[in-house]
């Protein structure tokens, strides 16, 4: 297999700009400020307050083995704009497209102080060695030397960072501050690398960390950054100093409507920086409205809510559970889908943005899902088989062999479709160019796999909720390498950042 280099992957590190301001939305920041600055690190551009939605009270319910607490947390009012329903197409297998315009939620925030490092000057050329402006994987525009995965402890209420090429888990990070209550369950890494947002389906609240010191606020002004070192060094919620920021959506209340489906997507491509700007983050729950769910759009450097897509008619499948899954497209549309539910499209470029929608046959159980690099979207049934959607068409294909209650779903630059099984216990090979079933692959050690994620050099990374994630060279699978990662793992998305590279930068 044609390995790719950290190099190749990590093209646009150092000069993704993180911006400081909220745009697009019109909305009014109503956000309580103490003291805040900037930091620039290397061509990014973050504010580092933590930010608080507000939410509504949660409850303690269970989903798979995991059976976190509840937490409470206040409940303010919020704005909505009006929303403009469009027409509704109905096709062989597609109720869709509905478009939605956004409401737009104006939760009263808090913010804590931060501090930053003195900005620097980004010396990157923005233009190519041929003289011509660059385009994303174009040009030396720096780069990162360590690739990670990101795992969320979920009964610690804690994210652990493993290093995908020394197997070292090098930090762990707290995801909330209220412990196991937190309930963390999904991760996405921004593109390049340097930052995760972990969702806590208990709390309602989202969290963004840092990857590298760099990037990391010295909050208390004592002249180096307080961060965990190693696995068994998860500092205080207050004391974590790689915490950039914190939202707490205003879920519905019960742990099925906190927050799952997350994606990031890149922002705008910027030829004078040679970098994208203005990252955004979209995140799927359920609010206090009955039959609705909301697709919300973060600001990527402060947390705060831009625009929120409600999405109508929320009455397929278990719909008690907010948007389950989330994940990016070629056109960096956001694709998502409910738990056993529909799929939709956000269409991100339209302003405001619209949403399409598809009305599987029932057999397919969607649970998991991911969108290959040809932009088609993959759902893991459980139980049903693995499915893929042809949004042309508005056809979905049933591979053949598939059967099982699948999870986590992952696709690399191979052609490779790679979903997690249970009953039985293992990881399913898919052919996404032809789609049909390659092999089934059993493990060393399996009990519960959950998360698929692929990395920069397209080792396929399987989390075991039981405590363990496994690393797998696509043309050697038997020589699999077990990492043992303490803790329960309920733990899916793009753990990595591979999914959204894929589809946003030429390999």
């Amino acid at each position: 297999m044609a390995r790719h280099g950290l190099a190749t992957y990590w093209l646009i590190a150092g000069a993704f700009a993180l911006s400081t301001t909220a745009c697009g939305s019109g909305e009014e920041d109503t956000r309580d400020t103490d003291t805040a600055t900037t930091t620039t690190t290397g061509g990014i551009t973050i504010t580092g307050p933590s930010t608080t939605a507000t939410a509504g009270e949660t409850e303690s319910e269970s989903e798979s083995s995991g059976n976190p607490t509840g937490s409470e947390s206040e409940s303010d009012a919020t704005t909505e704009e009006p929303t403009t329903d469009g027409p509704t197409t109905d096709g062989p297998t597609t109720d869709g497209p509905t478009t939605d315009g956004p409401t737009t939620d104006d939760p009263t925030t808090t913010t804590d102080p931060t501090t930053t490092t003195d900005p620097t000057d980004d010396p990157t050329d923005p233009t190519t060695t041929t003289g011509e402006p660059c385009e994303p994987g174009d040009g030396n525009m720096g780069d990162i030397d360590k690739s990670y995965l990101w795992v969320a402890n979920t009964t610690q209420g804690s994210i652990s960072k493993v290093n995908t090429q020394t197997l070292i888990e090098e930090a762990r990070y707290p995801s909330g501050p209220g412990g196991g209550s937190e309930s963390p369950s999904r991760t996405a890494v921004s593109i390049d690398g340097r930052f995760v947002v972990v969702n806590n389906r208990g709390t309602g609240r989202t969290t963004m960390i840092a990857a590298i010191e760099e990037d990391c606020i010295d909050k208390n002004n004592n002249g180096v950054i307080d961060t965990s070192q190693n696995k068994d060094d998860l500092l205080s919620w207050d004391a974590e100093e790689c915490i950039i920021w914190s939202t707490v959506l205003p879920i519905q209340g019960s742990i099925g409507s906190g927050p799952r489906g997350v994606t990031w997507t890149p922002g705008e491509w910027d030829v004078d920086t040679c970098s994208f700007i203005n990252p955004k983050v979209w995140v799927g729950y359920l609010p206090a409205q009955a039959s609705v769910s909301h697709m919300v759009m973060l600001n990527g450097g402060t947390g705060v809510v831009e625009q929120t897509v409600t999405i109508d008619q929320w009455l397929v499948g278990w719909n008690d559970y907010g948007p389950y899954g989330a994940a990016l497209d070629k056109e960096l549309n956001v694709w998502f889908s409910g738990l056993r539910g529909e799929a939709f499209r956000i269409n991100v470029a339209n302003d405001p943005p619209t949403f399409d929608r598809w009305n599987p046959p029932s057999n397919l159980q969607f649970y998991g899902m991911t969108v290959d690099p040809n932009g088609h979207p993959w759902f893991g049934g459980c139980s049903g088989p693995v499915s893929t959607l042809d949004p042309e068409t508005g056809v979905f294909t049933e591979i053949a062999g598939t059967s099982a209650c699948h999870r986590g779903v992952g696709a690399d630059q191979q052609g490779n479709v790679w979903v997690a099984s249970n009953s039985p216990c293992g990881l399913v090979q898919i052919d996404y160019e032809t789609n049909q079933l390659v092999q089934f692959h059993t493990l060393p050690q399996c009990s519960t796999p959950v998360g698929v994620s692929i990395d920069d050099e397209d080792f396929v990374w399987l989390v075991d909720q039981a405590g363990w994630a496994w690393k797998i060279d696509p043309d050697n699978v038997p020589a699999m390498q077990q990492v043992m990662i303490a803790g329960n793992h309920y733990t899916y998305s793009d753990m990595t950042g591979a999914q959204a590279k894929s589809v946003t930068v030429p390999q």
